[in-house]
């Protein structure tokens, strides 16, 4: 092993693949082996690669370290003298809820992964292993960690305003700082983002931090009020003003006197529309449907948009001159897939409401399907991820939600981050892999996933075992 590891060593490679537990802390690995000289190759690769390193050469030895010192990553051999690094993994799996472990096998086969993860790994390594295999298996492992101990953390997520924004990422941390700068002026904002990010949160976080927070806040959903009767809705009309207009009544502006009102979807609004918004903006008045005198109000104007507005001037479907009047202050919200590591976050707190409103305990979720949440791209955002942890805990009875759990959509997204230069045998073997450890080697539940029956399965896996003995 000491030679091919050094031998395909690329340079470069240990720089790049460095990682980091929670709390940004250089990660520790406690690496367990009876020989020597694997103690001091393992110890190289991952000391030059940023790795907090300590050394134990069988399971007596390793656990006292644990005593003295916490552990972020075990790696194990299995065959030592005394107990094994089967048993290691076991006793780390039951008694150190925020340690992984990687094993090292020489039965590089689906048999031989799925008993590795059965004893409490979370990852295995067969032997012989280059560098870059090493540090690429650590990295993962360190990242599942991660996934886990911030998923299934006691700890309330963080909370960006009471409206209900959560995350902890750059750029959810960026849009806090943006309301709170935004709150202290009555300058126009224009909110933009793609549908599901949240916008209406923003912006009722902005009016509730503001000066403005005793007074209303009138959302309006531009796009889903008809254009005929738009003008009515936001500027109020009297009686008799059209057919049906059995009385006066005031519009949206109005009620938001001395507030705000969040125009939701605004480029959704027709040209003649934006005229008559352009002119509440210079003047601040409102003229009701049928009357002959305007009414000065006193109301901020936040816009949101889900299109790119400059593009729409373009085409002649909106009015620049309205673009800019809202466009004084603009935040971009980001897409979902941009703030991965919010994800998290966020099912935490969703399975924690629902499972609240149905009066039991939320549940956990297996490493496999954190990891597929993590790399579904989320097209409806925020939104959706709602949405889908809704339907988990109302439809599913167990204590950790697995794979087969979520929707057939989102298993095959696992994929997505695989490397493109794999062969099509290599991606093909290693996702049979993924599914039987995700199902607890349950071939026909396996088959099932995979959309297949079980002898097309058992021809598959005959195929694969020669490649992964191979390719491991």
């Amino acid at each position: 092993m000491q030679n091919k590891i050094a031998g395909r060593k690329k340079p470069g490679m240990l720089k790049n693949l460095k990682s980091k537990p929670p709390g940004g802390k250089k990660a520790s690995v406690l690496i367990v082996d009876d020989a020597p000289a694997t103690l001091e190759l393992l110890e190289r690769n991952l000391s030059s690669a940023g790795y907090k390193i300590w050394k134990a050469s069988n399971v007596a030895e390793a656990l006292r370290v644990m005593e003295r010192v916490p552990v972020d990553l075990v790696i194990t051999d299995i065959k030592m003298p005394g107990l094994s690094g089967v048993e290691l993994a076991r006793h780390v799996r039951e008694n150190f809820a925020s340690t992984a472990v990687i094993i090292i096998t020489a039965y590089p086969s689906v048999k031989g992964a799925v008993e590795a993860v059965k004893t409490g790994a979370d990852e295995y390594l067969a032997k012989p292993f280059t560098s870059e295999e090493l540090l690429s298996a650590v990295a993962r492992t360190l990242r599942h960690l991660r996934i886990r101990t911030t998923t299934h953390s006691a700890g309330k997520p963080r909370i960006i305003s009471p409206q209900g924004l959560i995350g902890e990422s750059k750029a959810m941390l960026r849009i806090g700082n943006f309301i709170n700068k935004a709150a202290l002026t009555s300058a126009t904002v224009l909110i933009s983002g793609e549908s599901g990010t949240g916008k209406e949160l923003v912006a009722r976080a902005i009016h509730y931090k503001s000066a403005r927070a005793s007074a209303p806040f009138v959302p309006v959903n531009c796009g889903a009020i008809p254009e005929e009767l738009l003008e009515s809705e936001l500027f109020g009309h009297l009686k008799g003003a059209f057919t049906g207009a059995n009385e006066t009544r005031a519009g949206f502006f109005q009620t938001a006197d001395g507030g705000t009102i969040f125009l939701d979807e605004i480029s959704e609004t027709s040209l003649s529309m934006q005229v008559k918004l352009l002119r509440v903006l210079q003047d601040k008045e409102v003229c009701m449907v049928g009357a002959t005198r305007t009414r000065k109000v006193d109301v901020r104007i936040l816009a949101s948009t889900n299109k790119h507005i400059p593009t729409l001037i373009k085409k002649g479907l909106f009015r620049d001159d309205l673009y800019y009047r809202i466009n004084v202050i603009t935040v971009e919200l980001p897409a979902l897939r941009e703030r991965e590591d919010d994800i998290f976050l966020l099912t935490r707190s969703f399975a924690g409401k629902f499972a609240e409103e149905l009066g039991h305990p939320a549940p956990l979720f297996s490493d496999g399907a954190l990891s597929v949440l993590r790399n579904y791209p989320w097209p409806g955002n925020v939104r959706e991820l709602e949405n889908v942890i809704q339907r988990l805990i109302v439809m599913t009875d167990k204590d950790v939600i697995d794979i087969p759990d979520l929707p057939s959509v989102m298993r095959f997204s696992a994929l997505q981050s695989v490397p493109p230069n794999r062969t099509l045998a290599a991606v093909e073997s290693e996702y049979i892999r993924f599914v039987l450890l995700s199902v607890d080697n349950n071939k026909t539940t396996a088959a099932k996933i995979l959309g297949i029956d079980r002898k097309t399965l058992r021809e598959k896996l005959e195929k694969t075992k020669p490649f992964l003995s191979k390719e491991s």
